[in-house]
């Protein structure tokens, strides 16, 4: 298996991101659940725009955060880093979205909240279960679709 199917297999696997969003001195990150569309590189995720984290989105649409679980031993440690930029969903793209959502999350069918969505510039993977320290890079590049 390539390290990039790897990677992708990974945040496909998982469930949960934090979310870090700034605005001049303001930081604030939150834990959000995702559904990860690899076609696009990106998490789609729902949250109000009128959380803390989501008033900082839309003033900045710049993000960081983690996907990562719980291992009990270092050498099981798998988790990732990312960078980049969240918008809410248009209409076009906000019905696939949120299908692929409700479909992961059921209870999300009760939701009314928007649909938002993070496409990737950078990821770094680290994954001791490799080989200690083991790290897969991939960054967007200026020919891939934003």
């Amino acid at each position: 298996m390539s390290d990039h199917s790897h990677l992708i297999r990974y945040l496909k696997k998982q469930h949960a991101l934090s979310l870090c969003a700034t605005s001049g001195d303001d930081l604030w990150c939150a834990n959000c659940f995702y559904v990860f569309d690899e076609t696009r590189m990106a998490f789609w995720l729902m949250t109000e725009p009128d959380t803390r984290h989501g008033t900082l989105m839309l003033a900045n649409p710049q993000v960081a955060g983690t996907v990562n679980g719980q291992p009990k031993t270092v050498l099981l440690i798998k988790g990732v880093q990312y960078r980049g930029r969240i918008q809410p969903l248009s209409e076009e793209n906000e019905a696939q979205a949120r299908h692929a959502y409700q479909k992961r999350f059921p209870i999300a069918r009760k939701v009314t909240a928007p649909l938002w969505e993070i496409m990737l510039d950078e990821v770094k993977m680290t994954d001791n279960a490799l080989g200690f320290g083991k790290k897969i890079v991939w960054q967007r590049s200026e020919a891939s679709p934003r």
